[in-house]
């Protein structure tokens, strides 16, 4: 029975915490840094401004949404 209430609140605020977690400028950062390393580690740019451009266009894609 508690499993089933759990699961209503979740459903019934899960937009919500969406927006809430999208909204936040802590995970913009986050995001930025994570992108970031993501475009260090995985494709090799040298040119530091086509790297930090193609991160931000790699953040531009990203989209929390509740599932």
């Amino acid at each position: 029975m508690v499993t089933k209430s759990l699961r209503l609140l979740r459903d019934g605020f899960k937009e919500q915490l969406a927006d809430y977690i999208y909204s936040d400028e802590r995970m913009t950062d986050l995001l930025h840094e994570l992108v970031s390393e993501f475009v260090d580690t995985n494709i090799p740019i040298i040119d530091e401004d086509v790297r930090i451009e193609l991160a931000m266009m790699m953040l531009d894609t990203v989209t929390i949404t509740p599932r």
